[in-house]
């Protein structure tokens, strides 16, 4: 499998086990996280032209994320 950028493992280093135990106790967590994927997969494959967008639409993604990584992150600090 090819490296994607901006893997939640890349954007919280230091809260992976964290991370890990918030999305296995929290749904709510859980679903952000797999969203994230989910679109950073997507912005990935339009930036290597593997499934090519409108600029309009990757600007969308790219907002979208990181709407979902400022989620994660808050609930990464409320766990602290």
């Amino acid at each position: 499998m090819s490296h994607v950028p901006h893997d939640l493992s890349e954007e919280f280093p230091n809260d992976l086990a964290r991370l890990a135990q918030l999305k296995a106790e929290s749904g709510h967590v859980a679903k952000l996280a797999d969203a994230y994927h989910r679109i950073n997969r997507e912005i990935h494959r339009a930036e290597t032209n593997v499934e090519p967008c409108s600029d309009t639409h990757a600007l969308e993604l790219r907002r979208e994320r990181l709407h979902l990584k400022d989620q994660i992150a808050g609930c990464l600090a409320a766990a602290r």
